[in-house]
Formats: C-alpha cells, structure tokens, sequence
C-alpha cells in the first residue's frame, strides 16, 4: 500500500512554476530568518499537532531548538495518506527526496551553504541527521495501513539542541499531511520530561519571582498606606498605577511558573496559557504606560497631558496590543503556520517601536527642564529634577538594552542546558527597574520630581494656549 496520494491536476502550473534555483534561494533566505528569530519566542507545548495544507514551502520548520540531554527522544506519528500535489505532465515524485531531518541549532550556517550550492538536505551530510523520508513509510505503517510511526532517541554523547524540519527537495511539488511530535527528557525516575535541558529550572525560577515580586508590592502597598496617613497629598495616581503594575506582573509569573511545571509533566500548558496572555498583555500595556506618564511627569508635576504626549500614547497602546495579538498567535501555532516567521517579524518590529516611543517623552522633559533651569528663582528645583530625569533616561536605555539585547545574546550564546538564565538575567534587570524606579518616585513630600509647584503649571497652561493659537492660526 502506497504511502501517498500523487495529484496532478489539482495544482495548476501557473501556480508553482518557480525554478530549482528559485526555491533553492527561497530556503536559503528562509533558513535564515528562521535561524535568527527563534532565539525569541518559542511555541510553549512540547506535544503538538501541525497541520500542513497544500504547502509548497522547500523548507519547514517543525520543532526549534530544543535542548536533549542523553536518551532524549523525538517520536513522530502522521497520519496516511500524505498528499502529493504536482504540475501536469510532471515525473513521478522522487519520495526519497522529502522527508524530515535534524540538526544542531548553531549549524545553520553550514545549511545555508548546502542550500546555496543547490544540494538537498537528505543527502548524507555531516551536520543532518536524516530520520526518515516518504518512501520510508510505505514499509513501516501500523497494522490498520493509517498511521506512520517513528521514535529516535538521541545518542549516548550527541545531547545538545537540536530543531526539526521537514525538507522538500523535488521543485514543484505541494504536500498535506497531519503531523504530531513529541519531544522529551527522561526523568531520573522514568517517565517524561517535556521540558528542554535548559528550561528545567524554569518552573522554580518564577515561582521565586512571584514571591519575591510578592513581596516588592506588599512593600509598595504599605509605602503608600504610611504615606497617606503620614504625608498627606504625596500619593498620586501615578503611583497607584505602579503598584498594579506590579500586581499584574506577580500573576505573570505565576502563570509561568504553572505553565512551564505543567509542560514538564503532560506537554502542554493546559489553559495556563491563557491566564498568562492576559496578563502578560496587560503587565505589558501598563508598564510602557507608566513609564511614558512618568516620563511625562503626569500626575506629579502637572495633571494634564499635553498634545503631543497624548499622541505617543495613541502609539504606543495600540501598538502594544498588536505585538500581544501576535505572541498568542505564535504560541498557538508552531513554526510549520505559512506565514509564522512574518508574524515574528512583526512582534520584534512592534516591540522596537514601543521601545523608541517611551523615549521621546523623557527627552522632552529634559530639555524642558534644562530650559527652566536657567529661569531665575527656580535653578535649584529644576536642576534637582532635571538630574533626576536624566538618570531616569538612562535607566531606561540601560533596561531596554539589556533586555532585547544582552537578554538575547546570552541565550544564543549559552550552552544548551544554560540557556535558562538568560530568562534569571532578564528577571532580575526587571526588578532591579522596579525598584529603583519605585524609590527614585517614591511618595515622599520632600523629592524634588514630586513636588508641585504652581508656577511650573501654569507655565505648562500658558505654553498649551500658545501653541493651541499657533495651531489656529496656521490653519
């Protein structure tokens, strides 16, 4: 019994017409991205189903970079018949020529050059490990003829990370089929562990962060409580917004910790991942909020937003809301999604822009204040508060550096079954930014940026009217 069903009509030739050379430069390029993104943001459940549906694509990836110790296991069941598509008057398809392969993460250059040089990825090559191609299947389906089963265990000596993919060398041809994978560790006492060599930590790591950001906000909490009762009129909304922030963040990581404990044990997160998307999208929208309003020193220099601060807002929120529409759809989906590696793309592009955008209100506070400073009576205030805006400049830069990037050479750069603390590191630059930002706007009457000062607002109302009347004019 045949293994695939060839159609050749189904698949018109102005529909997949590219050339060899075409498809060879479009799995190079492919490969690349793939290469470069993954480092970021991964499908969380280790047991998935992927679908593929009349897809053309030379290069798929299934499963990426997952961290095998030795005796881990990749067991892969698909259900037959796999569908072939071709052009009319086609050969007959070459099976050996598709098939599913694995290779170490950090060889992707060495692919790239088997792509550009026009060779095929199932060809014996060092770094590939082919698993199986089409014509495999025929010989090896279950007893009822519906089902092809495969399980490989990685080598005594071989355990590091490896990804998954499904490779099409015969151009012009499309394939459907249902896939499951399953990648696993074994348990010091058997069994399966679902988590890659370099997230077992993980279940533990963020449960001591939610204590510890527990503990952070029950700290800001009775701050504010003294400073209500002790030192009326220093509490302002802007400091009650932090301390939701922070709230949100403590049910972030819980919902981590869950997630990850539940993949370990079944492979899938089992609607902790839904817990965490909102509140992952809401920690999210509240802290390039609150760092834009304090940048703009809103509720604790002036009660108001000026025009042009309300717009980095209308940027920035909305903004915020598409980069969290797309994590749910990259969790939700693995890489084989046509068109998973462009919603990536748009996270990251996302991302940047709401990282850029908080910036401009703190510049435009310095250089508002540097102007005040050279105001007689009030040098000494606003050079107070102009150091104080500045060292929160740079704190800014330093978290949104060291989060996108140092963050992410860490992981790229650490061995397999290190690759968790990139996520400690990233942990810890976030509370060390809450809590200096909480104690450097803490509550308190005496703290220069807090302090109201009537001049200063109507200072703000006057500039409003001027330029609302340039405004009006002009037009």
């Amino acid at each position: 019994r045949g293994t695939t069903h060839q159609d050749r009509a189904s698949l018109p030739r102005t529909r997949i017409s590219n050339a060899r050379e075409y498809a060879m430069s479009r799995r190079a390029h492919g490969l690349a991205l793939v290469a470069l993104l993954a480092l970021f943001v991964g499908s969380e459940a280790r047991i998935r189903d992927e679908p593929v549906e009349r897809d053309g694509r030379a290069l798929i990836p299934i499963a990426m970079d997952y961290g095998f110790e030795e005796e881990g296991s990749i067991e892969i069941s698909i259900q037959h018949p796999v569908h072939l598509f071709t052009v009319e008057n086609a050969p007959e398809i070459d099976k050996t020529k598709l098939g599913f392969f694995i290779t170490a993460s950090k060889a992707d250059t060495a692919l790239e050059a088997d792509i550009a040089k026009g060779g095929c990825l199932l060809d014996d090559l060092d770094h590939t490990l082919v698993l199986f191609t089409f014509a495999d299947m025929a010989e090896h389906l279950n007893e009822e003829g519906d089902e092809y089963k495969f399980s490989y265990t990685i080598a005594p000596g071989k355990q590091g990370e490896y990804s998954l993919y499904y490779t099409n060398c015969v151009p012009n041809t499309a394939v459907s089929f249902k896939l499951e994978v399953e990648l696993f560790n074994p348990k010091k006492g058997g069994g399966k562990d679902y988590l890659s060599a370099g997230e077992k930590p993980l279940p533990t790591l963020y449960l001591l962060a939610f204590f510890v950001y527990a503990g952070a906000g029950a700290v800001w909490a009775l701050t504010l409580f003294n400073s209500t009762q002790h030192q009326p009129g220093s509490v302002h909304q802007i400091h009650l917004l932090m301390g939701v922030l922070v709230f949100f963040k403590c049910l972030t990581v819980l919902c981590q910790s869950g997630m990850y404990h539940l993949i370990r044990m079944k492979g899938d997160p089992e609607g902790w991942n839904v817990a965490f998307y909102i509140f992952y999208s809401i920690r999210g929208l509240l802290l390039f909020t609150v760092v834009v309003l304090i940048g703009t020193g809103w509720s604790f220099l002036k009660p108001f937003l000026n025009d042009r601060e309300k717009q980095v807002l209308m940027i920035v929120i909305p903004t915020q809301v598409f980069a969290n529409i797309a994590v749910v759809i990259l969790d939700e989906n693995g890489p084989a999604l046509n068109g998973w590696l462009e919603w990536r793309d748009l996270f990251h592009l996302l991302d940047i822009i709401c990282c850029c955008a908080i910036l401009f209100p703190i510049v435009w506070s310095i250089k508002h204040l540097r102007e005040a400073a050279m105001t007689d009576g009030k040098k000494i205030r606003n050079m107070n508060k102009l150091i104080l805006f500045r060292q929160f400049y740079v704190m800014v830069v330093a978290y949104i550096y060291f989060t996108r990037i140092i963050v992410f050479l860490l992981r790229s750069t650490a061995a397999y079954d290190l690759t968790w603390l990139s996520n400690l590191a990233e942990e810890t630059a976030t509370l060390a930014f809450y809590v200096t930002t909480g104690w450097m706007f803490r509550p308190i009457v005496d703290n220069p940026y807090l302090h109201l000062n009537e001049d200063e607002l109507e200072l703000e109302d006057i500039e409003a009217i001027v330029e609302d009347g340039v405004e009006g004019k002009g037009a």
